[in-house]
């Protein structure tokens, strides 16, 4: 009779605190959301209104994510109307509100896309811990195996130095891969060769500043992920036939010729980086002018500054990097001209408006010793129409005029 009393007894529990489940999504409950967040490493909440409309647009998706995250992040949602005192507990007052927790405690609010390939992305790098722990120099060489930047703490087991790692880690894992080891011997030879060592005072300040300052490297890959942050400073690239996982040679070769150069202008406050070329074709076009009648084999190499000024290498880049060493030596000097997307010139504009294009501008414009009344106006625009041929413009100069980069 005690052992019948016992079992009823825990599958009553059991009951109690098992949580419904639509798809591969949770539906948890006041009663039982503390006991089943502790059972996940990781977990995204969405804490919902029934009445919500953005919460039933965003509900297919999620959905979706989920079944995309299953056996790495669960997904699971909470229904507000009738879980007041945990929607309460993470200040859910607009819906949906989106939750990251970490064994049941809340690292923060979600911030990624909305979409199910968009959260799939966004909640992979999320899985699993902040930091990674090496124990073996295997570990070290899986984790380091990797096209993103690798971050390595070396500390003593229960360090400050190490808790103080961490919780930059925590902080920073969305942009970067952190990993740790008590056993500073390990990678070693591939440190000396590929890495900046940092042996000041572990604080989140002087660790987040060094990471900003080294993390790139001298020549980093440019991509569509990282070009924001790279090109927060001036930004010499060279575009290629970049792929490192399907021509590896290739891509190390012409790396090498660029470096082997740009490693003497180093100091002189331009950055550079490597770029595949296919990911960048349409960018080329539009900000640099090179069409695709310009994309060969042979690396196209662009600098794009701070302020917005654009310059191409029009020389055709040599193999001994002769080329490159030329176009940088007059971009220091002053010596290269800047590429502006304009119109021709007009062969003709003798007329008393004149007209101004893009390449022409700092010439009529920009004269200290004139006035210039100027109007920017639209070909298609019949206001504008009216106020040229007003002003006696004639009608062929302004059919004439009808391409972008064009002022009178």
């Amino acid at each position: 009779m005690m052992r019948v009393s016992v079992t009823l007894a825990l599958l009553c529990v059991s009951v109690t605190l098992s949580a419904r489940r639509e798809d591969d999504v949770l539906e948890l409950r006041d009663e039982d959301f503390n006991y089943l967040t502790t059972e996940h490493e990781t977990m995204l909440v969405m804490f919902y209104a029934p009445w919500c409309g953005h919460c039933k647009k965003l509900a297919p998706d999620f959905s979706k994510a989920a079944s995309g995250l299953k056996g790495s992040v669960q997904l699971a949602k909470v229904d507000c109307t009738a879980n007041p005192d945990t929607c309460k507990g993470f200040g859910a007052s607009a819906y949906p509100l989106l939750k990251i927790l970490r064994n049941g405690v809340d690292t923060g609010t979600y911030d990624g896309p909305r979409t199910a390939v968009g959260m799939v992305h966004y909640m992979k790098k999320q899985a699993g811990p902040d930091s990674v722990l090496l124990a073996t120099e295997e570990n070290m060489q899986v984790f380091i195996n990797n096209y993103e930047a690798s971050i390595v703490g070396f500390f003593q087991p229960n360090s400050a130095g190490l808790a103080e790692y961490l919780k930059i880690a925590a902080q920073l894992r969305d942009q970067f891969r952190f990993a740790h080891s008590s056993h500073p011997t390990l990678g070693q030879q591939k440190f000396e060769d590929d890495s900046v060592r940092y042996e000041g005072h572990v604080t989140v300040v002087a660790i987040r500043r060094f990471i900003r300052d080294n993390l790139f490297g001298l020549c980093p890959h440019l991509t569509r992920e990282n070009k924001e942050r790279l090109r927060v400073q001036d930004l010499l690239t060279v575009y290629y036939d970049l792929d490192y996982r399907l021509n590896p040679t290739g891509s190390k070769y012409w790396r090498n010729r660029v470096m082997k150069v740009v490693s003497r202008y180093s100091s002189q406050g331009l950055s550079f980086a490597v770029a595949n070329k296919n990911d960048f074709l349409s960018e080329l076009e539009e900000d640099f002018g090179l069409g695709m009648s310009e994309v060969s084999e042979l690396p196209l190499v662009t600098i794009q500054t701070r302020l917005g000024h654009k310059f191409t290498m029009r020389e055709e880049f040599t193999r001994d990097g002769s080329s490159l060493e030329r176009f940088l030596d007059d971009y220091f000097a002053g010596l290269l001209k800047r590429y502006i997307k304009s119109q021709s010139i007009p062969e003709n504009n003798n007329s008393p408006v004149k007209v101004v294009v893009a390449e022409s501008f700092e010439d009529v414009v920009n004269q200290p010793d004139k006035d210039v009344l100027l109007q920017f106006f639209s070909p298609r625009c019949p206001h504008c129409k009216k106020l040229l041929r007003c002003s006696g413009f004639s009608d062929h100069l302004l059919h004439s005029s009808r391409k972008k980069g064009s002022a009178h």
